[in-house]
């Protein structure tokens, strides 16, 4: 995990319990201008929540992951407890049932490629909260 209380930059929180997916979304957020916070299961990503939710302005999760919440569960509960982060969820097994998701999530299919994890981070974050590298 990286985390930084100095700089502009927004902060992403990056949850999968596949290390290499971890690190492939974490430098495409990266790239995208994002400091990011790691998880790779929903109770480290609430305890990273609860400890910085204020300076996190986008989840980026997974679906299946180890424990008895998954990333709908954890979609669900960011956006209940704090509605200002933009929620985006991965999966290449699971499509989301109504419900699943929370009002204003995104939903991308795996694998992904950097211009659809750009795509829709730019559709779920309004204007004046993209990073600089994401601006139009």
């Amino acid at each position: 995990m990286t985390y930084d209380s100095e700089g502009d930059a927004p902060h992403a929180l990056v949850v999968d319990d596949d290390a290499l997916i971890l690190m492939e979304a974490t430098s495409i957020l990266e790239d995208a201008g994002f400091r990011v916070l790691e998880a790779m299961n929903v109770v480290q990503a609430l305890q990273i929540l609860d400890q910085h939710h204020d300076a996190v302005q986008l989840l980026f999760t997974d679906v299946h992951m180890p424990g008895v919440a998954d990333g709908f569960d954890l979609a669900r509960k960011t956006n209940e407890r704090w509605p200002h982060i933009a929620v985006v969820v991965a999966s290449g097994q699971a499509q989301p049932e109504p419900g699943d998701l929370p009002e204003g999530a995104t939903f991308i299919g795996k694998p992904f490629s950097a211009e659809i994890v750009r795509h829709h981070v730019r559709k779920a974050l309004p204007d004046e909260r993209h990073p600089k590298q994401l601006r139009t």
